[in-house]
């Protein structure tokens, strides 16, 4: 249940606006710009929250054709990445202007949805030390309760999501081994504890980061 909350708390907006087969997926703009509002006004040295067009059924991505932002006086080329990540401005003129999102995906019967992902940015095996983690892990936790608001977060927080710590995704089999990690094949879960704060012992591999997100207990 707490699992399907938090993908509720980041997805309702995809869902309920941008859900369709057809030629065009167009979604409004101000749910972006809620979150990355969030972002803008907090103190996230690596804590984001990305934005992915992705399948309905299996949220694999949706390949992107073409992309624009529209408002009534204007239209701007969309950034997107090849993992269909929408790279949005964050834009309080682009709120005020009630733009839209509008994206042609390559295959125009996919049934298409958004999804928002909490995950890391500048985060590489440099930062890879429990120290680190710790401050990725709370930075996680706190970006978390900002997205989900006073009402859930203050009033009803026994229905967020339990946060164990964070699950790193590598470019390869990083063969870690330690106490508190577990792997399988290319990624590892750290359960954080108090007693990472400040501790600087490193975790060494040759695996690259890719990402990093919060380790959600289901």
């Amino acid at each position: 249940m707490k699992s399907n909350l938090l993908a509720l708390l980041l997805g309702l907006a995809g869902v309920a606006t941008g859900v369709q087969a057809q030629e065009e997926f167009v979604v409004s703009y101000d749910g972006f710009y809620d979150r990355l509002k969030v972002i803008e006004k907090g103190e996230f040295e690596f804590a984001r929250v990305n934005f992915y067009l992705v399948d309905i059924a299996t949220l694999a991505p949706c390949g992107i054709k073409s992309g624009k932002i529209v408002t009534e006086t204007s239209v701007q080329p969309l950034n997107y990445t090849q993992d269909a990540q929408l790279l949005l401005p964050y834009s309080e003129k682009l709120d005020k202007d009630k733009a839209v999102i509008v994206v042609e995906p390559l295959d125009p019967q996919h049934d298409c949805q958004i999804k928002f992902q909490i995950e890391s940015a500048y985060f590489t095996n440099t930062h890879l030390t429990k120290q680190r983690l710790y401050q990725l892990h709370h930075e996680f936790d706190e970006l978390l309760s900002d997205l989900s608001g006073f009402f859930v977060s203050k009033l009803m927080g026994f229905l967020l999501p339990e946060q164990q710590g964070v699950k790193v995704t590598f470019a390869s089999e990083p063969n870690l081994s330690a106490p508190g990690v577990t792997c399988e094949k290319q990624v590892c879960q750290f359960k954080v504890t108090d007693d990472w704060e400040n501790d600087t012992a490193r975790f060494n591999t040759l695996g690259e980061v890719v990402t990093v997100t919060p380790w959600i207990e289901k």
